[in-house]
């Protein structure tokens, strides 16, 4: 069995899923109300102008300004592009000004706080190839090894190259023929073309392009995977994608098929429960060992343990191959989970350096597969891994899950015993500041059966000391750390 990708597509929402070998390894979900700004070309207004960030915020018509970098800023020097990695430092002020119109694309997506983040360096991507309209120089993809092949699509880039702009080539056109590289060059083109018109007729901040929905999109950016079938369970939405595939990715139109069984498409592999399972913080391995993953708001934490596994040599033989095992789940949980930016892994601690260096290379080498760049920087002297993975995008915790109304984020919950003391606590302070012939306590129900059971001794006591009745009330609607002291 090999790649297969389900697409699950209902008015408000789309999910798509890649398969490899009968195991869920990516998941992909956009929300009518909430898509995906990736790609979108804006036509923004600078709102604010940051010196000491060396950025400015830009109003592109959404709720949030979006933020961008003077770094992310193309200049030119006599009608020349300059590259990134050529870009004399410049100020901000000498870039924008504020209540300018300036064009831009959103390169990440608005994350928990955080507005979009956005360039100048315009790119439109196609199957084969990425049109850059303010570069001046041809690129292929590193990942195509063969010389003769690199420089024969060099070639080929340089000759579609126009003065609108040059092109990047793709993995995907590793051997495709002249006709279909032309035939995308021509595609990003025009679409230039109809981008700039827009520009100039557009008087406010708003959207000029909008990419691809998610389910063409991801067969867009798919590109290069074997992949066997493709099965949706909407025939409108089959049919808008066999009209993309004819026109940009014919091989993948015979593959597709509308899914017409009796239970839901996402039952096949079992993904609900999958994805269920991809937002818990613990991983079960195979050998019995376990990942414990944290997403905080500065990096992803991985901690892993042996668990039952004891192994059936030696001690360093077993946490060997606990961590063997643990590099295979840890490059699928970093797809699965969407997991991006600073990622830090305590593998268990290793005294033999072969073992080290057979670990790292065991990541490296599952990491390979994942479409997203990753930068692995090996062992510290502490003995855990930094890494980090390229975020565009919301991770799958973030798209389906909120902020715990209780624990507020943290994670824990104060412990029935600690507001007990804390209600005690209250009591005495408000009869200091007030004249009150009683107390009522409202809390919830597993604190208010502690007051009156185990706590009966201390709130006994505390009646004596405040000279005052104390009636304890049970409130089913209030979480555990909620109360209220009210005088009568």
């Amino acid at each position: 069995m090999g790649v297969e990708v389900l697409m699950n597509v209902t008015p408000t929402e789309s999910r798509v899923v890649l398969v490899e070998n009968g195991i869920l390894q990516e998941v992909h979900i956009e929300r009518q109300v909430k898509r995906g700004l990736v790609g979108n070309i804006y036509m923004g207004k600078v709102s604010r102008v940051l010196p000491g960030m060396q950025a400015a915020f830009i109003d592109i018509g959404l709720d949030k300004a979006a933020f961008l970098h003077a770094s992310d800023i193309v200049t030119r020097i006599d009608g020349d592009t300059i590259e990134r990695d050529e870009r004399p430092e410049q100020n901000i002020t000498s870039l924008v000004h504020q209540g300018q119109y300036i064009m831009v694309q959103v390169v990440k997506d608005p994350l928990g706080t955080k507005g979009a983040r956005l360039t100048t360096d315009i790119t439109l991507p196609s199957r084969y190839l990425v049109f850059m309209p303010q570069s001046s120089h041809v690129g292929v993809s590193q990942r195509i090894d063969d010389g003769d092949e690199r420089d024969r699509l060099r070639k080929l880039a340089e000759e579609l190259s126009t003065e609108d702009g040059r092109f990047i080539v793709r993995t995907a056109a590793e051997g495709a023929e002249e006709h279909s590289l032309k035939g995308d060059a021509e595609f990003l083109t025009r679409l230039w073309q109809q981008i700039k018109k827009r520009k100039k007729s557009q008087r406010k901040t708003g959207v000029l392009y909008e990419d691809l929905n998610l389910c063409c999109r991801v067969l867009r950016d798919f590109v290069g995977e074997e992949i066997e079938r493709i099965r949706v369970d909407s025939r409108t939405t089959l049919e808008q994608l066999q009209v993309f595939t004819k026109d940009f990715i014919p091989e993948l139109t015979d593959v597709m098929e509308y899914y017409t069984g009796e239970r839901p498409i996402f039952d096949l592999f079992d993904i609900e429960n999958e994805i269920q399972r991809a937002l818990d913080r613990r991983v079960e391995l195979k050998s019995g060992g376990s990942l414990i993953i944290d997403q905080t708001e500065a990096m992803t934490t991985i901690d892993i343990n042996t668990g039952a596994f004891v192994g059936h040599r030696n001690l360093e033989e077993t946490i060997f191959n606990t961590n063997v095992e643990a590099t295979q789940a840890i490059a699928r949980q970093l797809r699965l989970r969407n997991l991006g930016g600073i990622i830090i892994i305590d593998f268990i601690d290793m005294q033999n350096e072969e073992h080290k260096r057979r670990v790292l290379h065991n990541l490296e080498q599952a990491l390979a597969k994942d479409r997203a760049k990753t930068s692995i920087n090996g062992f510290t002297s502490l003995g855990l891994i930094e890494m980090t993975r390229k975020r565009t995008r919301e991770s799958l915790e973030h798209v389906l899950c909120g902020e715990c109304p209780v624990c507020r984020g943290r994670g824990s919950m104060k412990t029935v015993e600690t507001v007990c003391y804390e209600i005690m606590r209250e009591i005495v302070r408000v009869h200091k500041a007030y004249d009150a012939d009683k107390f009522v306590v409202y809390a919830s129900a597993a604190v208010s059966d502690s007051l009156l059971n185990e706590e009966s001794h201390a709130l006994a006591e505390l009646e004596l000391f405040v000279s005052r009745q104390i009636t304890i009330q049970t409130e089913p609607l209030y979480n555990q750390e909620q109360f209220d002291v009210v005088m009568m």
